[in-house]
C-alpha cells in the first residue's frame, strides 16, 4: 500500500511521488503543463471559490476555513468518490496531492489529505 502525500506543484517531480494529482481550482501561475508532470487535475475536491476567497491564505482564518472546507467535502459526492479513487491508486503505489499555495502549513491540501485518511 502506498502513501498519500502532499507537495507544492512548484517543486520538482520525483519518482517517489507516484501518481500526481493537482488539487487546485486554478492552474498554478508560471508553470507549464509539461513541467508540472501531473497525472490528473481534480478541481471538484477543492474549496468553493467563495470559501477560497474568504480564506485568502490568512493564518488567522485557517481553523475556521478547515472546519468549513471539511463540511464542504462531507457534502460533496465527487469528494466522496475521490476517496475511493485514491484508495485504488494507493494499492499500486504512492499518491501525491499537488497544490500551489506558498505556505506548507496553511493550505487546503493538508485538510484534504487528513480528511481522506480519516474517512
Amino acid at each position: 500500500m502506498g502513501e498519500l502525500r502532499i507537495k507544492r506543484v512548484y517543486l520538482s517531480a520525483d519518482a517517489s511521488d507516484g501518481y500526481r494529482i493537482l488539487i487546485d481550482r486554478l492552474w498554478p501561475r508560471g508553470i507549464s503543463k509539461e513541467k508540472a508532470l501531473i497525472d490528473e487535475w481534480r478541481k471538484e475536491v477543492t474549496p468553493t471559490t467563495s470559501l477560497r476567497k474568504w480564506f485568502g491564505h490568512k493564518e488567522e482564518n485557517y481553523a475556521e476555513f478547515a472546519q468549513k472546507y471539511r463540511a464542504e467535502l462531507d457534502g460533496n459526492q465527487d469528494a466522496l468518490q475521490f476517496i475511493a479513487h485514491c484508495r485504488q491508486l494507493l494499492k499500486q503505489g504512492n499518491v501525491t496531492l499537488l497544490y500551489g499555495a506558498k505556505s506548507e502549513t496553511c493550505n487546503h491540501a493538508l485538510i484534504l489529505r487528513d480528511w481522506i485518511l480519516n474517512k
